[in-house]
């Protein structure tokens, strides 16, 4: 276990639902499938507005008497009151249970094992089998010797390697399609499942459009800062999300980044030189290849 590695992520908070009713709720509200979980299995999930855009994401841990949501803390008592509105008579209970948890992320080899010894509830990360396993702990972790406890910039590093995007840093809630977010590619929307809020135009985004617009990995030859624009010559046409050091993630028009580097244009972050994904690149080009009309930059 000696390559375990485990940080706290002190910007995130814990939703507690329960009631005869909760299955029923969050089947009928969110991106993905939620019925048949068993207790201790996860999913990845957003709460869209009726226009598709992510309002709220989180990890659905099923527990023996309901579920937990792990959320951006900033967002859980706004998730409260919006589960609320929506929950009407259903026998469904919701409470911000934030103060009485901490929440981890573990990863790299051992993760498993590590987590087989700790009481508490736990799930593989299902955006992506290297972001490891999360914790949610109602007490501190016992310190460990085979245990590398990092700061939360290194969970942002990995998130960077894997590209894996977080809502608030590499886009911001209730401006973003679940496609521009890259639920498609993490595991975070199911097509196969019945009605939920915003899903015709999800659907619609899958079957009968090419996304111009996603959260990509990119690279520079100079250290990125977040929040900067990228522009093709005056035109900005993306932002830099979540850095580390020479990498990041940026949500960027790929119709237009593709076009500049047909033509040998080059992208530029704060005078810096940037380079897109080749495997993003080659998604976006086979994504036009299929639908021609749909991918005319607008």
């Amino acid at each position: 276990m000696s390559s375990v590695k485990i940080a706290r992520l002190t910007d995130r908070g814990v939703v507690r639902i329960d009631g005869a009713d909760s299955e029923k709720l969050l089947q009928s509200l969110v991106t993905n499938e939620i019925e048949g979980l068993n207790a201790g299995e996860a999913r990845f999930a957003g709460l869209l507005s009726p226009q598709g855009k992510i309002l709220f994401d989180f990890f659905i841990v099923r527990t023996e008497t309901g579920y937990l949501l792990d959320v951006a803390a900033a967002k859980a008592a706004d998730l409260v009151k919006r589960l609320t509105m929506y929950k009407l008579r259903a026998d469904v209970t919701i409470t911000d249970a934030s103060p009485g948890f901490a929440v981890y992320a573990v990863w790299d080899d051992g993760a498993a094992a590590l987590t087989a010894t700790r009481a508490c509830v736990h799930f593989n990360d299902p955006r992506h089998p290297a972001m490891g396993v999360r914790w949610l702990m109602q007490s501190p972790p016992p310190a460990d010797a085979q245990v590398v406890e990092l700061a939360h910039i290194d969970y942002d590093a990995l998130r960077v390697r894997l590209g894996v995007p977080e809502a608030g840093k590499d886009f911001e809630f209730g401006d973003a399609y679940p496609h521009e977010a890259d639920y498609d590619l993490f595991n975070g929307v199911s097509f196969t499942k019945g009605c939920y809020v915003g899903q015709e135009i999800v659907a619609r985004m899958q079957n009968k459009t090419v996304v111009r617009k996603r959260v990509v990995k990119i690279s520079a030859a100079a250290p990125l800062v977040s929040g900067a624009e990228i522009h093709l010559g005056d035109i900005a046409i993306g932002r830099v999300g979540t850095v580390d050091g020479l990498h990041g993630l940026a949500m960027v028009r790929l119709d237009r980044a593709i076009e500049a580097q047909d033509k040998n244009q080059r992208l530029r972050a704060d005078g810096i030189a940037i380079d897109i994904d080749a495997d993003a690149v080659g998604r976006y080009r086979k994504s036009a290849a299929a639908r021609p009309s749909a991918a005319l930059p607008s």
